[in-house]
């Protein structure tokens, strides 16, 4: 398993670091570019179903430390996905 550990911040600091303020841009990003394609999805029914998934998946890697890198992940959709922050 391709895993690896972001570092630590010190207890008690509230600075985000560097690496950890990109990762979570990137989140983001993934989060948003999902659910834009979603947004193609002919059946609302399946829009909302999909929504819904996409919502819970991130929500609950919220307090996830570790990056899951490319193709280490059994779901196509999150192949690349780096879930330690959410929405």
């Amino acid at each position: 398993s391709s895993v690896s550990r972001l570092p630590r911040r010190p207890a008690g600091c509230r600075l985000t670091s560097i690496l950890q303020f990109l990762r979570r841009q990137q989140v983001l990003q993934l989060y948003r570019r999902i659910l834009r394609a979603i947004r193609d999805v002919p059946a609302e029914a399946d829009r909302r179903h999909l929504q819904k998934w996409a919502r819970e998946e991130f929500q609950r890697n919220k307090g996830a430390t570790e990056e899951v890198r490319s193709g280490s992940w059994q779901s196509p959709v999150m192949s690349c996905a780096l879930c330690c922050a959410v929405v």
